[in-house]
């Protein structure tokens, strides 16, 4: 066992992926054209005319490391930075945005807003940072009450679409427009997100050949002796260089279970080791994929490969089911089939599977085991692993998967037991099997799909769904 810390190892990167190039062509689109925003513009104005708005305002605040709180701006306007969007249902009133409130410091291009006629900076201010009396919030709520004012709305109803991060804006803006009507009303952007355009599925699949390419540079310099921070590295390194927008939404992990998922911590790999690479979202142009995958280094038990093995099945055998009008119910439990006969299930039912993260039966929370599990890079750093994690056996969520769509979004649909949607063309999804024992085995593998007039297209293709093997000696 290590008594002293991991020494730092990212000197050698760049001799790890020197000879590193993809085996095959990444095709980057172009930004999505102006038509394409000026069509959800046109959807948006008509379901306003439906429910009886005068306007739709649309607010995103900022959120940790300057990503903006929800998609909404980047959908309709192409603004990647906070801001509030006011549009008027009447077409010969322009689109007003109210932006640089927070002490973000992203500037266009790119990002440069579509289709607004006037952006208004209000400024961050308050008595610690700039030394000023004021609310950043009162003022932009002060400026679209104006903007309102203007365009004869003081007494209108308007539609709002925001999130959590919106609540002090909408009370201030209702205080200052007390003859106003404010009508949540995020379901007319939500609705647009379930089927995509050809021009968004071009996005949607450079985003996942961006996994693909990641994926094979950390294939490429996985071996016994390397860090899981340098592996990670390398998946970041290829994905940016070919276009990705961020480095932060994804997931490693290691160890000679298979159970584990999160950010690199200093292991370093070893044989018997299993690795799951989580990629939960790369990003082009604000769309993404995602994809898991996992690495077997050496030998691995007969457990592990009988999970391994479940798993994968799950996945192909879901996949020959995708066609339009396929139901998703069906879909999510042909991919449980193969753990059923495994003995991991005995059914695909949501309401009854276990999974990771599931509180007691009765619904009340679950204790976290206490044991001690020995990790001899952890111990390196001062420290000791003393709980179990997971906490109980089963896959991550009671369900196949979910949709895809912008950073920041919320999934728009789940493919699981209880889900009797059928699909559609356009509907991009991710499909992961996954299945968790506490220090015993693991597995969580899966591809994303684009629904196509005759069946799919599986965007994730450029690296194989099966478990990639590394040769311990090597």
């Amino acid at each position: 066992m290590n008594t002293r810390a991991t020494q730092a190892a990212g000197y050698r990167i760049g001799a790890l992926l020197a000879d590193f190039q993809p085996d095959f062509e990444f095709s980057a689109p172009l930004p999505l054209p102006l038509e394409e925003f000026e069509e959800r513009l046109r959807k948006v104005r008509r379901q306003a005319v439906e429910a009886g708005h005068d306007a739709i305002i649309v607010h995103a605040g900022s959120v940790g490391w300057f990503h903006a709180s929800n998609p909404w701006l980047r959908y309709l306007c192409d603004w990647m930075r906070e801001g509030v969007l006011i549009i008027p249902t009447d077409s010969d009133k322009p689109l007003v945005l109210l932006s640089f409130f927070t002490q973000s410091v992203l500037l266009p291009p790119g990002g440069e807003p579509l289709l607004v006629d006037e952006i208004w900076q209000i400024g961050p201010i308050g008595r610690e940072y700039a030394d000023r009396p004021g609310d950043s919030v009162v003022k932009t709520a002060e400026k679209c009450a104006e903007v309102l004012a203007r365009f004869g709305l003081a007494k209108a109803q308007m539609g709002k679409i925001g999130d959590r991060t919106s609540l002090t804006f909408w009370a201030a803006l209702a205080s200052l427009t007390p003859a106003a009507k404010y009508v949540e009303d995020s379901a007319i952007l939500e609705r647009l997100q379930k089927v995509r355009s050809p021009c968004e599925v071009e996005m949607f699949r450079a985003a996942a050949q961006l996994i693909s390419i990641g994926t094979q540079a950390a294939y490429h310099v996985t071996k016994p002796g390397v860090t899981d921070h340098e592996i990670y590295a390398a998946f970041s390194c290829a994905q940016l260089a070919f276009g990705g927008e961020t480095g932060d939404g994804y997931q490693i992990g290691i160890n000679q279970f298979g159970t584990h998922c999160g950010k690199p911590y200093g292991h370093v790999v070893r044989p018997g080791d299993l690795i799951n690479l989580y990629i939960s979202n790369v990003t082009w142009r604000g769309y993404t994929a995602q994809t898991a995958r996992m690495i077997a280094v050496g030998e691995i038990t007969e457990r592990q490969e009988r999970v391994l093995a479940a798993c994968t099945a799950g996945v192909k055998q879901a996949e020959k089911l995708i066609k339009p009008g396929a139901l998703m119910r069906d879909i999510n439990n042909a991919a449980f089939a193969p753990m059923i006969d495994a003995g991991l299930l005995t059914s695909p039912e949501a309401r009854t599977m276990p999974y990771n993260w599931s509180p007691m039966p009765d619904g009340t929370a679950r204790l976290i085991p206490q044991q001690y599990v020995p990790d001899a890079d952890y111990e390196a750093q001062g420290r000791k692993l003393m709980h179990v994690y997971p906490a109980t056996h089963g896959p991550h969520n009671p369900n196949l998967g979910h949709s895809v769509g912008m950073a920041g979004g919320q999934n728009s649909f789940n493919i699981s037991s209880h889900n009797y949607d059928r699909l559609e063309e356009g509907m991009i999804f991710v499909m992961h099997t996954q299945w968790l024992e506490p220090l015993s085995a693991g597995c969580n593998i899966g591809d994303c799909y684009v629904v196509t007039k005759e069946g799919f297209e599986n965007l994730s293709r450029h690296t194989p769904l099966d478990t990639h093997r590394i040769t311990a000696g090597v």
